[in-house]
């Protein structure tokens, strides 16, 4: 799918402070008009948290309980786990096998901004060039769900599959649903979780399966007919990803330019496959208050340099971007989220005027 619409404009994230799904997606088209999001509203509810708001297949087929603290496990040292497994991969396989995916959709009570967008969507013109949207990613959801004694699931293959799996048909029913409103559909997989990978806290992080997890999420996208993004927001190892069958690099360049600056070189063949950054630069915090358009401009200015003295291709450093803001909103004032959207949308539109 040609991303040629795509480069030089700004979108959001996910995550929002408001608990009126309206009024939040009255921010987004204000701002983002030419690529809305939908959008998640962790203080809604519970169930709209970043892990929680995909749990519900695991939920409600008995694969994964939860803990008075609210914590997700695998139930393991249930009896019936082995029966549950087997009856969950038949799931997986009737869903991939119809086209449809029915059961691993958004709730209606986990997921009130995705429901809500699709509505506002169907029943007015769009203005829109791409419909966004969003998914956690399977590091980030396996080391927020444990097995019972605790330990992160992402280390236990088997649970690990079973994650990756469910994301992915998540991620299918997600594109399909939104092409329905005619527009081609871009989904970002959220991984604040990819920062451990080399932390001496999860030394047994190893690459071959982060690798092989995003690999098989990114290519449920793609073969749904999505754009497939990812979206970081703090530093990594950004060679794992230039190789994946991924569209766009989401990164907070705010506060994490430096990480990917040391990969410079190695974002050319990401480009040459018609790879786009997506540069957060507008910072999700208190921050925004100390910036204006000229001095983002100025900062992303400096950084796009940068990035072509260490190696990357000027012509597409230049020409293969989008602005967002460095990470979801979901814990700031709605004021503050107002101003991050209005100086991406902004910045992106001085930019590509080049002034």
């Amino acid at each position: 799918m040609s991303l040629n619409k795509l480069y030089g404009r700004a979108t959001g994230i996910g995550s929002m402070p408001h608990t009126d799904p309206d009024a939040a997606l009255e921010v987004i088209f204000t701002y983002f008009k030419e690529i809305p999001h939908w959008p998640q509203l962790p203080r809604r509810s519970e169930t709209e948290g970043l892990v929680s708001q995909y749990l519900a297949p695991l939920l409600s087929r008995g694969l994964v309980a939860l803990r008075p603290s609210g914590t997700p496990y695998f139930c393991l040292d249930d009896p019936l786990w082995e029966k549950r497994c087997l009856d969950y991969y038949e799931l997986l396989l009737a869903g991939e096998d119809a086209g449809e995916g029915a059961a691993f959709a958004l709730t209606g009570e986990s997921a009130a901004g995705f429901y809500a967008f699709m509505e506002r969507c169907a029943r007015q013109p769009l203005e829109s060039l791409y419909l966004k949207g969003q998914l956690t990613g399977p590091i980030t959801t396996g080391f927020s769900i444990t097995d019972p004694e605790g330990k992160p699931s992402f280390y236990d293959p088997t649970l690990r599959e079973i994650i990756v799996k469910t994301l992915a048909a998540a991620a299918r029913r997600q594109v399909r649903q939104l092409q329905e409103l005619g527009r081609p559909v871009i989904i970002f997989v959220d991984e604040p979780g990819l920062y451990n990978y080399g932390s001496s806290t999860a030394v047994a992080l190893g690459r071959p399966e982060i690798e092989a997890s995003l690999e098989e999420i990114f290519t449920a996208i793609r073969d749904a007919g999505g754009i497939a993004g990812l979206h970081s927001c703090a530093g990594t190892d950004w060679s794992l990803l230039v190789g994946l069958p991924l569209d766009i690099i989401n990164f907070d360049a705010y506060e994490y330019f430096p990480s990917l600056l040391v990969y410079a070189n190695l974002l050319n063949p990401f480009f040459a496959r018609g790879g786009a950054l997506a540069w957060g630069i507008v910072p999700s915090s208190e921050k925004v208050l100390q910036e204006d358009l000229d001095s983002l401009q100025q900062l992303l200015e400096k950084q796009m340099e940068a990035l072509v003295k260490q190696g990357a291709g000027e012509e597409y450093v230049r020409s293969r971007w989008l602005i967002t803001p460095s990470c979801g909103a979901g814990t700031l004032s709605e004021a503050l989220v107002e101003r991050i959207y209005r100086l991406a949308a902004a910045l992106a539109v001085k930019i590509s005027k080049g002034s």
